[in-house]
């Protein structure tokens, strides 16, 4: 609705509003009335100005949800998906070999990423897979990878009794830290995997000119980036190849599936030959193949066909994640305390797959990150505190002990290993700081955004009630 002064209001719930000033003079004018009226404002948004009338409670005290609706649902299909599939049942060729789907799509999402080749796989650690085993890695090799990041960045590394090496996380933007690549490099190097985590880039130019320099294969790791760009480019063209998945939770979706794109035609061949049992072509061979490992990590045409029929929607959804998330962060860079996720100066485009900020205790009455976390999902928030420091985990600390890498690398170099992978800067994001919102939510409308800061600034009016209750 409209105020007599012109300024746009949607209502939050009973209580809160946010008010879309016309232009600086009338917002400072604005500012100053409400100021003098006592109504508590949050000063200082671009656009928007928290008004109290009065504020109600958080909704985890007893008080009406900032977020009473719900967000879109995942995955979006329709008809197209249906006859996509029946047309696979039909044709009696489900599997790529043989198949005519799976070159339409690996084609197609090759020209939509701006690469010159694509592999279909069967998930986006297949392709982590694949590409590792095109380059040879095994026993005695070691591969830098972030600490930040999904599980199997690092499983696809030891499946292969590779020696994975943390690099810290930098805390503003959450991606590995580029400028701490080069002291984690040692004569046994011979991958660098960075990954652009919640689909925004890593440090591109950092990565590529040590790789470049050092003789290293970069291979990204872009399974969460689907058309997020680096200076104009699509990642996933900038080093050897790139990782894409395209499991159930990711921008683009086909339940389980993976793509690995690169320009190098050499490249691309071994990464087919290994997928495919260490054999070529595109029919079922009886003989050994080429090279001295493989594997079947191959994508079937159902999936290639719902991927089709997907895709028609991903670069619509991307403009939408995008449009809401700078909104949401211009409305989240008003609230002291809350700390989105730095986008790095080559970023022309975030997937978005997640939505990452921090959040500062402080500024809550030192509110803890578990009771914040609970008091927005109250308020209709879905949110997630995100990856743990993988480093001090179980899972990753039990490798030093694992026989068969005391085997190869012996008990004095596991215990280096460890002390090699100390991620301090990592281990504040994850302690108390990382907060996740998901990319569904970024598909809702610019209402769902300010619905979404107006719970964050109930809970800190109210984190000393929070704190004490």
């Amino acid at each position: 609705m409209k105020g007599r002064s012109g300024f746009s209001i949607p209502v939050f719930g009973n209580h809160l509003k946010y008010l879309d000033m016309r232009n600086k003079t009338d917002r400072r004018k604005f500012i100053n009335t409400l100021s003098v009226a006592g109504l508590g404002l949050a000063m200082g948004a671009p656009q928007y100005v928290l008004a109290h009338n009065p504020h109600p409670k958080p909704a985890l005290l007893g008080g009406p949800k900032a977020h009473p609706g719900s967000f879109p649902g995942w995955p979006v299909f329709d008809a197209t998906e249906q006859e996509g599939l029946v047309n696979v049942l039909k044709s009696k060729q489900w599997g790529r070999l043989g198949g005519a789907v799976m070159p339409r799509f690996e084609n197609a999402y090759a020209k939509q990423l701006g690469a010159a080749y694509c592999l279909g796989v069967s998930s986006g650690t297949s392709a982590l897979t694949t590409m590792l085993g095109a380059l040879g890695i095994g026993p005695g090799d070691e591969v830098i990878i972030p600490v930040y990041t999904f599980i199997a960045t690092y499983n696809v590394v030891v499946l292969n009794y590779a020696l994975p090496v943390f690099v810290d996380t930098d805390i503003e933007s959450f991606q590995l830290d580029a400028d701490k690549i080069e002291a984690a490099i040692s004569d046994q190097t011979r991958v660098i995997m960075p990954v652009h985590v919640g689909g925004s880039p890593a440090h591109l130019d950092k990565i590529m000119e040590i790789g470049n320099r050092k003789n290293i294969p970069v291979i990204e790791d872009a399974c969460q980036a689907h058309l997020g760009e680096w200076r104009g480019k699509k990642v996933g063209n900038y080093g050897r190849a790139g990782a894409f998945s395209f499991q159930s939770s990711k921008n683009l979706n086909c339940g389980e599936g993976g793509a690995i794109v690169t320009n190098d035609e050499q490249f691309a061949k071994t990464c087919y030959t290994f997928h495919n049992q260490g054999q070529g072509g595109n029919s079922a061979a009886y003989n050994t193949g080429v090279g001295t490992r493989g594997t079947n990590l191959r994508l079937t045409e159902f999936q290639a066909s719902l991927l089709l029929s997907q895709m028609k929607r991903l670069e619509g959804q991307s403009r939408r994640r995008s449009e809401n998330a700078n909104y949401l962060t211009q409305l989240l860079n008003e609230i002291p305390g809350i700390v989105p996720a730095k986008l790095y100066e080559g970023t022309t485009r975030s997937a978005y797959h997640l939505y990452m900020f921090r959040y500062r205790k402080e500024h809550f009455a030192g509110l803890s990150r578990a009771t914040f976390l609970k008091a927005l999902t109250a308020e209709g928030i879905p949110c997630s505190p995100g990856y743990n420091a993988m480093n001090k985990s179980a899972y990753v600390i039990g490798l030093a002990q694992n026989k068969h890498y005391l085997k190869i690398y012996g008990e004095q170099t596991m215990r280096q290993w460890l002390e090699r992978n100390e991620c301090p800067q990592n281990d504040r994001l994850t302690n108390d700081q990382a907060i996740w919102l998901y990319q569904t939510m970024l598909l809702g409308s610019k209402t769902d955004m300010e619905q979404i800061a107006a719970a964050i600034l109930k809970i800190q009016q109210h984190a000393a009630d929070l704190v004490s209750s």
